[in-house]
């Protein structure tokens, strides 16, 4: 990596930083803020929250190709100035339609900005280093949403609706500050592979060509269970089956989503040690199992109501165990469909895995909130027990379908070097590997 590609990823990974801080000012306390502060009642939170997966979807299909003809950058600044409006939108929002409206803004902002980052973070990383690049965003983004949170608590008063405001305001700011320090970042020119901003015509095939990469398609079906059996359950099912059958109390709900957080932001590191170097594919298959444990604990917590202290334990380590996961997780997946793309494709890649983890975000939640609305507390643990299994099943079959490039790149480095040809630099060797135009395409 040269010292450009280097400032360039320390200023990505400031404003992103900043952005999660202002976020984590607002993203715990929105349901209760449309809900009861603006008076809007449940129903209104529910489709507020809805708005934003809607919006994402309705805008990921497009971010991808934009970002591939214009660059990552123009499409950042045009995220966060809706994603700003959007969250300024709901500070002022005292009307149902206006806090529709400014959350499809807020929404359509996020969505834009997220493919957009993690463009930019390849255009400043290389093959052995983008693992390290998006296990500091990811932990970033936890340890900025989680001292906002902290913050945003401190200030909030839920008869006083100008404390919100504060608050929405803080989030519109960072949103700002994270377009204006994108804005300075000098992107180098030569990390776009050839034929990086492609043609009409080849921009068009996008999803042609993306469809017909297996090994993409195997990453996305794949990506959409792990979305659907974690994150989207965190907020509606396992909730409740925390609440309703463990019988803990809100509070205590609030001290194991911190569990997860805490786990994020002191393992990720001596994770990222663990699996570098390792094959991704059963990086992300040992997630699975851990997962799998993670599920079980939370059902046998139900099972145990006489001993209350012992069940608080199994679903506090429950999301602990979900943050070691995603720990894992973030230096594997991104980089993965980074390392998948061809050149010119690499904005439509990245959206369309965030397209899919929207779809989970979106049906995830749904089911598990109608399981258990329906009291199937069995049926819905041993739904996501088989799911947490069929992650693993899903990771060893992609990895029969990967390069050892793409698997582990330190091992397509030394693949490398033993086929170089005689008297070939070992310098010359490494560079080749590192290069971001040797992004690999699936056969």
């Amino acid at each position: 990596m040269t010292t450009a590609m280097g400032a360039a990823l320390r200023r990505i990974q400031l404003g992103n930083a900043l952005s999660a801080f202002g976020s984590g000012f607002t993203v715990p306390f929105l349901f209760i803020y449309v809900s009861q502060v603006r008076n809007l009642g449940a129903s209104t939170a529910g489709i507020v929250l809805a708005t934003f997966a809607v919006a994402a979807l309705v805008v990921l299909p497009f971010v991808g190709r934009v970002i591939d003809r214009r660059g990552p950058l123009p499409v950042v600044v045009a995220g966060t100035v809706s994603a700003a409006v959007g969250s300024m939108g709901l500070g002022l929002a005292n009307s149902e339609p206006f806090v529709v409206a400014a959350a499809a803004a807020l929404g359509a902002g996020i969505a834009a900005i997220q493919p957009a980052l993690a463009t930019m973070i390849v255009w400043c990383s290389t093959p052995t280093t983008r693992s390290r690049a998006f296990a500091t965003q990811f932990f970033l983004n936890n340890l900025g949403l989680g001292v906002g949170g902290l913050l945003g608590g401190q200030l909030v008063d839920t008869s006083d609706p100008s404390s919100f405001v504060r608050l929405f305001a803080i989030e519109s700011v960072m949103f700002l500050v994270l377009g204006a320090v994108v804005a300075t970042v000098r992107l180098p020119k030569a990390p776009k592979v050839e034929g990086a901003v492609p043609t009409d015509a080849a921009a068009k095939g996008g999803w042609r060509t993306l469809l017909k990469d297996r090994a993409m398609v195997q990453l996305c079906v794949l990506g959409f269970v792990m979305f659907f059996a974690c994150y989207g359950q965190f907020e509606s099912g396992l909730a409740a089956f925390a609440v309703e059958v463990t019988r803990i109390s809100p509070a205590t709900l609030g001290i194991a989503l911190a569990a997860n957080t805490a786990a994020i932001v002191l393992a990720q590191f001596v994770v990222l040690k663990m699996v570098e170097g390792k094959r991704r594919s059963r990086v992300i298959a040992l997630v699975g199992v851990i997962w799998t444990v993670a599920w079980v604990m939370a059902g046998v917590s139900g099972l145990v109501p006489g001993a209350h202290g012992v069940a608080t334990a199994l679903l506090i380590s429950t999301y602990a165990l979900f943050g070691i996961g995603e720990s894992m997780l973030s230096p594997t997946m991104a980089p993965l469909v980074a390392d998948l793309a061809p050149g010119r494709l690499v904005g439509q890649y990245n959206s369309a895995f965030a397209l899919v983890k929207q779809l989970a975000l979106a049906v995830g939640p749904a089911v598990g909130g109608l399981m258990a609305g329906a009291g199937m507390y069995v049926t819905y643990i041993a739904m996501l027990v088989v799911c947490s299994l069929g992650i693993s099943v899903l990771a060893l079959r992609l990895g029969r379908r990967l390069t050892p490039a793409q698997d582990n790149p330190l091992r397509g480095i030394i693949v490398a070097r033993s086929k170089a040809p005689e008297g070939a630099a070992a310098g010359e060797v490494a560079k080749g590997a590192d290069a971001p135009e040797r992004v690999a395409v699936s056969a």
